[in-house]
């Protein structure tokens, strides 16, 4: 809701709340924005309280941080709004020139636009404010030129302040292979900008950069994050100055003279979304996924499993091969059948052949038409790998409109994978690429795009100009065309791997590719913090072959299918070189992914905060917390020999659970213990387990669900007084309160009596927010080693 009471008005939902002092005659200033402070009592007593006090030595009034921040309040930090008229008016007076138009929303949360000008600069500003239900804030500008001459915008930004508790700042940086790698470190005076001027979002992209309390983790901590909903060039900073408190921002990173607005021309700012938790990065997460997960076109459908044949086939296509892939596919029950690049004229290899996507007349004779019969014969939806911002040199586009190239006649950008840019933004070559576009789905009654971006915009030039803003909207329209024209198409962000992950590109496409690694070990952290952003169900994860073709790692299929579990899950593979039991294993985790798809593509994503940084924890867990999976995941050897017991965060402490094993991935062998099962008052809970065999002190995987209940294996007991010391170390309550589902009181067979076995398993509630503490049952195998690529090793 928007209480507007007088000189305030406050954006509230889900615990959040955005506080704006609308006395004016300015722009609305920011007092708070943060946890919700609850009902406003008196509202002078609020802005009284949250209002900031005067600095020393500066100027003589507090520093306000008004919507579109301005030197004239003593705002010396980066200005919302930067530009000139022919170097005039480099400084904006902004006042309120209609009253401010307000709405609450039904859930929560609401909407104000703000509108403002400075006569004398000949500027008028559009500021539209939103907070959904889930206490999610996006900002835009609208920057319109009301006097004469040109206006050139430098910068536009949209920014919030963050509390005065940020001191730690959170970013990302990366690689083709290697996207989204945390940096942390302190929050000092000053500014922390992070730039992209790839002309694309990048690998090295932050994505959220958020600052947050000391020590802000997945489950604790209050934490702030912002980012900019923009495919091209953008920026996203953090900032703080001796007069006021930090702040975050973000917005597009605009060129020289890029902007040059004429009499009556606008330009309007992309979203900037900010969100706060007072919960960690878990509640961020939960936030912005409850976000994307209320479009509209948000995908309604079970996420189709997949299968893209291009570390199948690489460029070889051939019809029978790629025939007899798709019945493989069909068989361990894939739903979409994707062909990659190689199919298009001239295109033997990547030198040749892009922007010419004509189908190539002799490597298919027919056309597509037999392979794409024979899938959707099969039951599989059939998928085209396209790139269409892109050119070879050696194409019959480039050879005939060398002029269209995002470039300077006469100065070409270095080449990159032998390829230029395709300047979209000129009519006729937009034109000429949505044209073969549409003939190629509607001949082909293509069912999804894999669209791929396989270089920077480097000296991005349109019509002798800074190129990438017009380039990035032309992207946009050619997307939304598509779209309208051809209602069910799905499309995929493929950009070199995750290079293109963004709201701006999910605004139009229906999945991305997060990563071209499908090595499990790098795929684990790639896929953990691209879950901060974007929810599994819109993040492609493949099982590869054994042995990655980016890293060169060998790892068991167990591991490998564990971490493709989590996500929209897929193949990469040649499954005609498959063996009959790794068809069968294959086929038992598709038909697992499908049973969990619903939970996995609709729960509440959570990750713990393990002791040990070696081991990772992180699961789903279902709106109504009756169901969960979890996943354990030992990324390299340990330094500890017995491990602590983990904390299975975000269930009821007030529900019992059913633990069961799931055996899809691998099942246990013989001599190992089975786990027990839960009496429970909740319903059932999967468990996978794959790749740990006794070994929690090597790389591999052991996912388990569990509630509120003690269990130990059948096979292996736990002497009652270790019980009780659990309990009390996790509830504080009295032994009477343990209901234990076994009654076996069988002694471990090296132990003394008053220690578990190195395999028995203790589950208990924690106190804190309904996590369960773990205790390792797979510390005491002493069998051979496994390597530390996650393999097995002899004998195991």
């Amino acid at each position: 809701m928007i209480p507007y009471h007088r000189d305030l008005a406050v954006l509230a939902a889900a615990g959040s709340a955005l506080v704006l002092d609308t006395s004016g005659p300015g722009l609305p200033a920011v007092l708070h924005w943060g946890a919700d402070p609850g009902g406003l009592g008196d509202p002078e007593e609020l802005r009284l309280a949250l209002s900031p006090g005067w600095p020393v030595a500066s100027v003589d009034q507090p520093v306000r941080l008004r919507l579109v921040p301005q030197q004239a309040d003593g705002w010396t930090g980066r200005p919302g709004i930067s530009g000139h008229r022919d170097g005039a008016h480099p400084h904006l007076r902004l006042e309120l020139t209609e009253p401010i138009s307000h709405a609450e929303g039904e859930a929560g949360g609401g909407r104000a636009v703000i509108l403002a000008a400075d006569p004398v600069a000949g500027v008028s500003v559009r500021t539209e404010v939103e907070m959904d239900p889930f206490g999610v804030v996006r900002i835009r500008h609208t920057i319109g030129n009301a006097g004469p001459g040109v206006l050139t915008l430098d910068g536009a930004a949209c920014l919030l302040p963050v509390g005065e508790q940020a001191t730690e700042v959170l970013d990302f940086t990366g690689r083709w292979a290697n996207e989204r790698r945390p940096q942390r470190r302190p929050l000092h005076h000053g500014l922390t900008l992070r730039e992209s001027r790839r002309g694309r979002t990048g690998h090295d992209a932050t994505g959220l950069l958020a600052v947050g309390q000391p020590g802000f983790g997945f489950r604790h901590g209050q934490v702030w994050a912002v980012h900019t909903a923009w495919s091209g060039n953008h920026l996203h900073y953090a900032e703080r100055v001796p007069e006021h408190g930090p702040v975050l921002g973000g917005g597009e990173l605009l060129g020289p003279g890029e902007i040059r607005l004429a009499p009556q021309q606008t330009y309007r700012t992309p979203w900037t979304y900010f969100a706060w938790s007072g919960t960690g990065l878990d509640g961020l997460s939960e936030r912005l996924h409850r976000h994307l997960r209320a479009r509209p076109g948000h995908p309604r459908t079970p996420r189709p499993v997949t299968l893209n044949t291009w570390e199948a086939v690489y460029f070889d296509h051939r019809l029978d091969t790629l025939t007899d892939l798709a019945e493989r596919a069909a068989q361990v029950g894939v739903e979409r059948f994707v062909l990659d690049d190689g199919w298009f004229t001239g295109r033997g290899d990547d030198t040749a052949g892009l922007g010419d996507w004509t189908v190539d007349p002799h490597l298919w004779p027919d056309g597509l038409h037999p392979l794409v019969d024979r899938v959707k014969a099969l039951g599989m939806q059939f998928g085209l790998w396209v790139e269409p911002e892109m050119v070879n040199p050696d194409s019959d586009l480039a050879r005939t409109h060398p002029d269209w190239l995002l470039t300077a006649p006469g100065r070409p950008a270095p080449a990159a994978r032998h390829q230029q840019v395709l300047d979209l933004a000129r009519p006729e070559a937009y034109a000429h690429i949505a044209g073969q576009l549409h003939t190629l789905i509607d001949e082909y009654g293509i069912d999804y795009l894999k669209w791929d971006h396989n270089r920077d915009l480097l000296e991005a030039v349109h019509h002798g100009g800074a190129g990438v803003h017009a380039q990035t909207a032309a992207v946009y329209r050619l997307l939304d065309e598509l779209r309208e024209r051809h209602p069910g198409l799905e499309i995929e962000s493929c950009s070199s791997g995750g290079a293109r992950i963004d709201y701006g590109i999910l605004e139009r496409t229906d999945r991305i590719w997060a990563s071209d690694t499908n090595d499990p070990l790098e795929r684990q952290q790639i896929q953990r913090w691209t879950g901060l952003l974007v929810p599994p169900e819109l993040v492609g994860c493949h099982v590869g072959e054994a042995t990655a073709h980016t890293t060169g790692r060998t790892t068991a299929l167990s591991t490998r299918l564990a971490t493709a579990l989590f996500g929209h899950a897929g193949i990469e593979w040649d499954l005609t070189r498959c063996p009959d039991d790794e068809l069968e294993q294959l086929g038992a985790w598709v038909r697992l992914h499908k049973r969990l798809r619903p939970l996995l593509h609709g729960g509440i994503t959570v990750r713990g905060d393990h002791p040990d940084s070696a081991a990772w924890l992180h699961g789903v867990v279902a709106e109504d917390r009756r169901h969960a999976v979890f996943n354990l995941v030992q990324l390299t050897a340990s330094t500890e020999s017995v491990p602590g017991r983990l904390r299975l965060p975000g269930l009821d402490p007030e529900l019992t659970y059913t633990v069961t094993v799931r055996t899809e991935i691998r099942p246990p062998p013989r001599s190992e213990p089975a786990v027990a099962q839960l009496t429970a008052a909740g319903r059932m809970l999967s468990i996978t387990w794959a790749d740990f065999r006794g070994r929690s002190r090597w790389p591999g995987f052991w996912t388990c669900v569990t509630g509120r209940a003690a269990c130990r294996p059948a096979r292996y007991g736990a002497a009652p007084a270790l019980l009780d010391s659990f309990w009390t170390l996790a509830r504080g309550r009295p032994r009477a309160a343990l209901k234990p589902v076994l009654s076996t009181r069988e002694r471990a067979p090296h132990g003394s009596g008053h220690a578990p076995s190195p395999n028995s398993a203790v589950l208990l509630p924690d106190a804190r927010a309904g996590d369960l503490l773990l205790g390792d049952p797979y510390t005491g195998h002493q069998g051979p080693a496994s390597r530390v690529d996650g393999t097995d090793g002899p004998g195991c």
